[in-house]
């Protein structure tokens, strides 16, 4: 191996071990607010692109941790940013940990993949740019990479909260 070749390796092998303690860091404070609130839920901890997933799930149905998501997951919101606070006060470096409860995440992403894939269809077949309602930057991200795949560009528009999504034909 060579010199470089070890040190991208190194890189890699730390950044996966910053990752891991991030949401290690995660779990801990997840578990003392699932104490304090009485609510039941796992910690699941993963690392998915570039950045550490910490997932709280429930065995006996997602009723209780469904308080913990929020109107729209905007209560979801407010947790994962407290919980990157709690890394970033531990690590002193920026958290862009990812919070999913109860799955809400994971069944947004595939509802705005469709959304964004739908989008895409629209601007190629009329050849006229697709604007959509405002969104949060994780929803504005999960379109962003689904028009991608489907060949075309998309660009965030307006100032926020009511930032959106323009999908422009080719």
């Amino acid at each position: 191996m060579t010199e470089g070749t070890t040190s991208a390796a190194s890189e890699g092998g730390d950044t996966l071990t910053r990752l891991e303690q991030e949401g290690e860091i995660a779990a801990d404070y997840l578990e003392g607010l699932l104490d304090i609130a009485d609510l039941d839920g796992d910690i699941d901890m993963d690392v998915e692109a570039d950045r550490a997933s910490v997932s709280i799930i429930s065995d006996s149905g997602s009723r209780d941790l469904n308080k913990l998501v929020g109107r729209e997951g905007e209560v979801l919101e407010a947790l994962q940013e407290l919980t990157r606070l709690a890394v970033h006060r531990e690590t002193g470096d920026r958290s862009r940990l990812m919070l999913d409860i109860a799955g809400y995440r994971a069944r947004k992403r595939a509802e705005l993949s469709e959304l964004g894939a739908k989008a895409a269809a629209e601007a190629k077949s009329t050849g006229e740019p697709v604007k959509l309602k405002p969104m949060t930057p994780f929803e504005r991200k999960v379109v962003h990479d689904a028009v991608k795949s489907a060949g075309l560009r998309s660009e965030s528009e307006g100032e926020e909260p009511q930032r959106f999504v323009v999908v422009l034909p080719a």
